[in-house]
C-alpha cells in the first residue's frame, strides 16, 4: 500500500502533497498519509469530498501523528 509523509508540515502542504501523490496512483488504489498538522484532520477529507475521494479511515495516532487512509476514487 502506497504511503505517503506528510509529517512537520503545516496547512496547506499535507493535501498538496496529497494531491500530488494521487495523481500518480490508479484508481482505487488506497493511500496511507502520516501527519503532524492537526487540521488535515479536517482539510484532507474536505478535498477528499471535492475531487471523489473517499477517506476509509482517520485517526490520531498515541504519538500525536494523524493517520488518514484514502481510496483513489474509481
Amino acid at each position: 500500500m502506497p504511503h505517503l509523509d506528510a509529517r512537520h508540515l503545516l496547512c496547506p502542504m499535507p493535501v498538496i502533497r496529497v494531491s500530488e501523490r494521487v495523481r500518480a496512483l490508479a484508481p482505487g488504489e488506497v493511500l496511507t498519509v502520516a501527519c503532524t498538522d492537526r487540521g488535515a484532520l479536517y482539510d484532507i477529507p474536505v478535498w477528499c469530498r471535492l475531487e471523489g475521494h473517499e477517506v476509509l479511515e482517520s485517526r490520531v495516532e498515541p504519538t500525536g501523528e494523524v493517520s488518514i487512509v484514502i481510496r483513489v476514487r474509481p
